[in-house]
């Protein structure tokens, strides 16, 4: 396993990120084995967050079971409803964020998150420095190493700096990402903003939910792709949405045949080709098994050519979207908030 800085902190984490509430299989004692084995294999990142179900509990009670938590990168997020019916339980306000970091640090059974991230732009109606100032006082308290954030607007971000060199609070080192060769929008700025003020950029969905490898084929219907046509779908755009579906089918089709020529699968190929992008840092995957979790190991050997990128731009034109995941209206990350301020802070 290579290791990577984490933006431009000192920590070093693995290109491949656990992600925990899409992995493991059925069963405590599966998914307590599995995440001991992805710490042995050389993983030692790990993502979670306050509203995937009981995940935090049972990544906490895992690391604990197998004596690993010292050795692991723990990442959790921060934002979504911890309780639907109560107007404060949700959002990025001061109240939510330290009352959550209280929940999270008990069902992580841990005294301190290594990283904590802001889950989704949702709030125009907060000043921008009311989560930073909670942020700030939660790593002076311990329980925070370091603090992100998730679907944030690169504009959103470079605000995000400007405000805690100005009020002298620890910043956000990260954003979680939405990129894969069916939306390379992210190239158009938030990856620049990245290489440019040392910026780690995560990235979550990076296979797409496993479209690339074909198993469903041009007559079919994706979720992935279909959640993030809906808007289209809704509008009445129906040749502009057939056209989308196509053409995601003519880059696999590509993806695949790259793959087969390289001796892997198209959901390795796509890694590959992501974490040798420049500004991307690591990838959060869902791995369902141990065959799945060593095939993601392996894609970090993969070499991903001049030749290689060539073909896949010819298709996923670089900076453009063949289906709009960071555009669609209703889900995440496309009901983020990327317009103005409410408050300026």
């Amino acid at each position: 396993m290579r290791y990577v800085s984490l933006g431009r902190t000192g920590v070093k984490v693995s290109p491949i990120c656990f992600g925990s509430s899409s992995s493991g299989t059925d069963g405590t004692d599966g998914y307590r084995a599995m995440v001991a084995e992805a710490v042995d294999l050389g993983i030692n990142f790990f993502d979670t967050a306050n509203i995937y179900g009981e995940d935090e509990l049972r990544l906490g009670e895992a690391l604990e079971a197998c004596g690993q938590r010292d050795r692991v990168v723990l990442a959790t997020k921060v934002e979504g409803p911890a309780r639907p019916d109560d107007p404060n339980g949700s959002g990025i306000s001061r109240r939510h964020i330290v009352e959550q970091c209280e929940s999270s640090l008990r069902r992580l059974r841990t005294d301190w998150i290594d990283l904590y991230q802001l889950h989704c732009s949702h709030g125009s109606d907060v000043p921008v420095d009311e989560p930073l100032r909670a942020m700030d006082d939660l790593i002076k308290q311990g329980k925070v190493r370091y603090a992100g954030a998730s679907h944030y607007a690169a504009w959103q971000l470079m605000e995000s700096l400007w405000v805690s060199r100005e009020l002298g609070l620890n910043r956000f080192v990260c954003e979680q990402a939405v990129y894969h060769p069916l939306d390379r929008t992210i190239e158009r700025d938030l990856l620049p903003f990245a290489l440019t003020y040392g910026h780690a950029v995560i990235l979550w969905s990076p296979v797409a939910g496993g479209f690339f490898n074909g198993r469903v084929g041009r007559n079919g219907r994706h979720r992935h792709i279909e959640r993030a046509l809906q808007d289209r779908i809704a509008a009445g755009y129906e040749d502009d949405v057939e056209r989308c579906r196509q053409r995601a089918h003519d880059l696999g089709e590509l993806l695949r045949e790259v793959a087969r020529e390289k001796g892997c699968n198209a959901s390795q190929l796509v890694l590959a080709w992501e974490l040798s992008t420049p500004g991307v840092t690591s990838a959060i995957v869902g791995m369902k098994g141990r065959e799945q979790m060593h095939g993601c190991v392996a894609a970090l050997d993969i070499d991903v050519t001049a030749d290689d990128r060539r073909r896949i731009d010819a298709i996923a034109r670089p900076r453009q979207a063949i289906v709009p995941f960071n555009d669609a209206f209703g889900s995440p990350p496309l009901n983020a908030d990327w317009g103005p301020h409410r408050f300026r802070w």
